[in-house]
């Protein structure tokens, strides 16, 4: 037989009423309650529970035999005055925390409890911890009930927190909140800001800042270093220095923000292309021990110097970084190395290579790939080739768009072994994607007539699911125009359309050329008038297929047209040409057009 106890009570007040059931048919365990407003927590004394068991008072049979006796049990409920600290306590231990935050959503009912700074603090810091966002909102209406705001940094960690959370709606909340309340409303507008900032959510910061004005709170240094650094990001730099003139006309206290809004400033200001006052502004902060070694606003500037083609400042702000050793953004490097190729000091290139070396800063494909054109543009395609090798035999790693740069000049040189083998390293490195490489390796196939090393290669291309571009299709029609493979010109030329690749110039030529060697010349009209129709240019390279195509098939009403819009147009004559037309019209015995011709174009040629 055991016995099971529960407890009657009508108030937490007064003594409880203990009514012990004994059964003969169930096996229960002996179980005393604590004294709650309203659910009971029943705590088991039997060694096989390890915890309390919280359950509702239940209904027993009323079949068994009932012993009731009265037992007055004190009340273990803390009196009004000293909830606060019995909250307190309970949320000390990190156990018992969920249990404090009921109690006190409980308790708050209560007309003689009033929740102090320190018992707001700890529900704040539980809701943090344990992301119950959805009781944030009840929270808030504790705070304007009982006229109570939590310390500022709590306040700043809870709307730091929600934003982090993605929770957006209960962060407005909480700024309508604690905006209302001088004492913290400062200090959540700045939380507010670096929280939409650390998210790139730059117009939210802009609107909090507004709101923030709209609230009469006067912004700090930190205000200001946060609403600048959202409008340098949205590129909004002219806003940067009026922010800027406004802070410093209020002459706010220096702060550990005034760096990083001298940063913003130079940066801005260099985007706009005001380089020099961005040096002014530099040079003046770094006499007063601010920004002395920020690596950031030397790149800023730098890069700045460069852009506009100071090459002496350039230099300069560049052996001061060098020297204070605090140069690792890789940007710097390229805009010097782009510097120096548009001024023709192309040789310098190199000695940025090696102060990269020196800091151990690893060659970018963009740097090396600047370098490598840049030697083809100012000393020529020999040039380029040798510093390409040169810079391999220092440790330098090319990538897809340095060695499609090197591929294209080895074919132009027609150094095509070379050609060949950087592709293979290429592809063995995991660079087999790159149209403009393909569309150079095509290109130099077609010239050496290997029209089948061509087509494998552009079937390659395809199964690695990359597609030709207009380059590729010109070279495979022109190689099979060549050979007056017509089905494959037409195979291309309808592929190409169906892919959308848009045919330009160069691929009306190549069709047109493919059907004039085949004497097709009614298609190369028809293909001619299509490309007309779609805005094409006459160029000598179009005229001189015309001109030959109109002689051949004595369509002389079509030739003096085609001449006309030359004129019109603006396209001269070669010699071939000239005298493929004056043949052409002095045998049809047009003597009017042939003059016409003399005077028109013979002055030209």
């Amino acid at each position: 037989m055991a016995i099971s106890t529960s407890i009657s009570t009508s108030s937490c007040r007064q003594p409880h009423k203990i009514k012990l059931t004994f059964s003969s048919k169930c096996n229960l365990l002996p179980i005393f309650s604590l004294p709650c407003s309203n659910s009971r927590f029943l705590f088991t004394n039997n060694s096989s529970y390890s915890s309390p068991i919280v359950a509702e008072e239940s209904t027993h049979d009323h079949h068994l035999p009932v012993i009731e006796l009265d037992l007055e049990i004190p009340d273990l409920t803390p009196k009004s005055e000293n909830l606060n600290d019995f909250l307190c306590g309970l949320f000390r231990d990190p156990r018992s925390k969920e249990l404090a935050f009921n109690f006190y959503q409980k308790v708050k009912g209560r007309p003689e409890f009033r929740p102090d700074k320190k018992t707001l603090d700890h529900i704040i810091r539980y809701l943090i911890r344990s992301k119950k966002w959805g009781s944030s909102f009840s929270v808030f209406e504790d705070f304007k009930s009982f006229d109570v705001q939590p310390d500022g940094d709590i306040c700043c960690r809870l709307i730091s927190s929600c934003i982090r959370a993605r929770k957006f709606k209960i962060t407005e909340g909480l700024l309508e909140v604690f905006g209302q309340n001088d004492d913290v409303s400062l200090f959540v507008f700045n939380s507010a800001m670096g929280g939409y900032n650390k998210l790139h959510m730059f117009s939210s910061t802009i609107a909090v800042y507004d709101r923030m004005k709209s609230a009469v709170a006067v912004p700090n240094s930190e205000s200001y270093c946060r609403i600048m650094e959202a409008y340098i990001k949205i590129k909004d730099y002219e806003k940067v220095v009026t922010l800027f003139q406004e802070y410093e006309s209020r002459k706010i206290d220096s702060s550990p923000f005034l760096a990083r809004i001298y940063r913003t400033l130079c940066e801005s200001l260099g985007k706009m292309g005001r380089a020099f006052e961005a040096l002014e502004f530099f040079r003046d902060m770094t006499k007063k021990g601010i920004m002395e070694e920020d690596a950031s606003v030397y790149a800023c500037l730098i890069c700045s110097f460069a852009s506009i083609r100071e090459v002496k400042v350039a230099e300069e702000l560049f052996r001061e970084a060098e020297g204070k050793k605090i140069l690792r953004d890789p940007e710097v490097f390229l805009k010097l190395v782009l510097m120096y190729v548009e001024e023709g000091l192309i040789e310098r290139s190199l000695e940025i290579v090696k102060a990269m070396e020196n800091v151990k800063i690893r060659v970018s494909d963009c740097v090396f790939c600047a370098i490598v054109n840049g030697f083809s543009k100012k000393r020529g395609l020999r040039a380029a080739a040798k510093v390409y090798e040169e810079l391999i035999s220092r440790g330098c790693e090319p990538g897809q768009v340095t060695y499609a740069s090197i591929i294209n000049i080895y074919c132009r040189m027609e150094f095509y072994s070379k050609a060949e083998m950087v592709f293979s390293e290429m592809e063995r490195k995991g660079f087999n994607k790159c149209v403009v490489a393909y569309s150079s390796m095509v290109v130099m196939y077609g010239k050496t007539g290997r029209l089948r090393e061509a087509m494998r290669l552009v079937a390659k291309m395809k199964e690695r699911g990359c597609d030709p571009n207009v380059w590729i299709y010109n070279s495979l029609m022109d190689m099979h125009g060549r050979v007056k493979n017509l089905r494959q010109v037409e195979k291309i030329w309808k592929e190409m359309k169906r892919k959308k690749v848009a045919p330009d110039r160069v691929s009306y030529t190549s069709v047109i050329s493919a059907y004039s060697r085949a004497g097709e010349y009614e298609t190369c009209l028809r293909i001619y008038e299509e490309f007309r129709m779609n805005g094409g240019v006459i160029d000598r390279a179009v005229a001189g297929i015309m001109v030959g195509i109109f002689s051949r098939s004595g369509r002389v009403d079509e030739l003096v047209k085609l001449l006309q819009d030359m004129k019109t147009e603006g396209t001269g004559l070669d010699e071939r040409l000239y005298r493929s037309a004056m043949n052409a019209l002095r045998d049809a015995g047009l003597q009017v057009q042939v003059r016409w011709l003399q005077e028109s174009f013979y002055t030209t040629m």
